[in-house]
């Protein structure tokens, strides 16, 4: 056990809950239900799970070394599969879960 208590735990468990539940709702108490949300936050909406992927691939090829296929072959067929099935798709949960799932499989068998 790591020192902490049920009650912190349950505490750090709770800020989370909140923290998520505040950016969900927090655009429908801001705008309301009834009119559209302003066109720059309709554009965030747009932009934002691209950019998100774009991200995550900076983070996953930051430490690869080119020299070794046994790193490269993976990370970059993980990357194939994820950019493939967002752009049929367009469903960020399912590109990244089956993008891992390729990682993982591929590291697995070469290794």
């Amino acid at each position: 056990m790591s020192g902490f208590t049920i009650w912190q735990y349950a505490a750090v468990i709770g800020a989370a809950a909140l923290g998520t539940m505040l950016t969900r709702f927090l655009p429908f108490i801001a705008f309301g239900r009834d009119k559209p949300a302003p066109k720059y936050i309709q554009y965030l909406g747009k932009a934002l799970p691209g950019a998100a992927l774009g991200l995550l691939i900076v983070y996953c090829v930051r430490g690869v070394d080119y020299s070794a296929l046994s790193s490269t072959l993976p990370t970059f067929a993980a990357i194939l599969v994820t950019a493939g099935l967002h752009v049929w798709k367009r469903k960020m949960l399912l590109s990244i879960a089956a993008g891992t799932a390729v990682y993982i499989l591929l590291i697995n068998l070469i290794h």
